[in-house]
């Protein structure tokens, strides 16, 4: 016996699943199978669902106080600590210590003590040290002291540095070439130092100017002689070899600045070497 009808256009089904199979066929739109707690009205869903619309969810369920699934019990009255008197705060957002006035005054800011063992780096002060250079006692933080050395002053430092780095003490000592250059050296030097006039090559500095004459420059190292199997030390002592060179220059000529024809180039070597090819 049929006991379930469309309310469409009235056929009778045996099941509820056959009405509404039909329904959905034959009219395009599925039977409801839930009630609207708020408003009643039937409506089809395919989950569990207590309101028809946002619109019933939001007339039925509220968020405010302790219905909100964040809400930690409110806000709670508390005294200033400076002016006492009372007022709110939520626990959630940080301790209640000074009411709004206090805040916006500023009043309750002060400024902290962080002189001597207040302060939270303090180290314990000033300590007492003796310099490895001058033998000085001086005072000074310990953390104003670092490395090998204890120097009271620049000086010193200059002189520990001049010391220390030269030599095996170098952090670029390749193992010498740089003793005293032998026989030869003090020949060929005085003979460059003649040949330039007493006057840098690269920016004409000349004895009078430098207080000094010029160094003279071995434009390919002495070391490379010395490192090698078939040239011997005094093989560098060459007058096409050497350039006199103020102090600066002669820096720059070490760390690479200038070309090693540009040196003889400047030195006249080059042009002695022509001259005498065209002869």
């Amino acid at each position: 016996m049929a006991e379930h009808t469309c309310p469409t256009c009235g056929d009778q089904f045996d099941s509820r699943r056959g009405l509404g199979v039909h329904h959905s066929a034959s009219h395009d739109e599925r039977l409801p199978n839930r009630e609207c707690e708020e408003c009643g009205v039937s409506f089809y869903s395919d989950y569990a669902k207590k309101y028809c619309s946002s619109e019933c969810h939001d007339r039925a369920v509220s968020y405010d106080g302790e219905n909100n699934p964040n809400y930690r019990g409110g806000k709670e009255t508390t005294a200033c600590e400076i002016c006492g008197a009372d007022f709110e705060y939520y626990p959630s957002e940080k301790p209640g210590k000074f009411c709004s006035t206090c805040v916006e005054s500023e009043s309750w800011r002060t400024t902290p003590h962080l002189e001597g063992d207040a302060n939270p780096r303090w180290k314990g002060g000033k300590r007492q040290y003796t310099c490895d250079v001058c033998d000085v006692s001086f005072e000074r933080y310990p953390s104003g002291v670092y490395g090998e050395a204890t120097l009271c002053c620049r000086d010193c430092l200059a002189e520990w540095i001049s010391e220390e780095f030269t030599g095996e003490g170098h952090p670029n000592w390749r193992g010498g070439g740089n003793e005293a250059y032998g026989s030869g050296w003090d020949q060929v030097r005085s003979q460059a130092l003649e040949r330039d006039e007493y006057a840098c090559v690269i920016c004409g500095a000349d004895a009078e100017t430098l207080g000094r004459n010029p160094d003279v420059h071995h434009i390919i190292p002495v070391r490379v002689f010395v490192e090698s199997p078939v040239f011997s030390m005094a093989d560098a002592h060459t007058l096409d070899n050497v350039v006199s060179l103020c102090i600066a220059c002669h820096r720059r000529a070490e760390f690479g600045h200038y070309s090693r024809a540009e040196l003889r180039w400047r030195a006249g070597v080059l042009r002695e070497r022509r001259e005498r090819r065209a002869r």
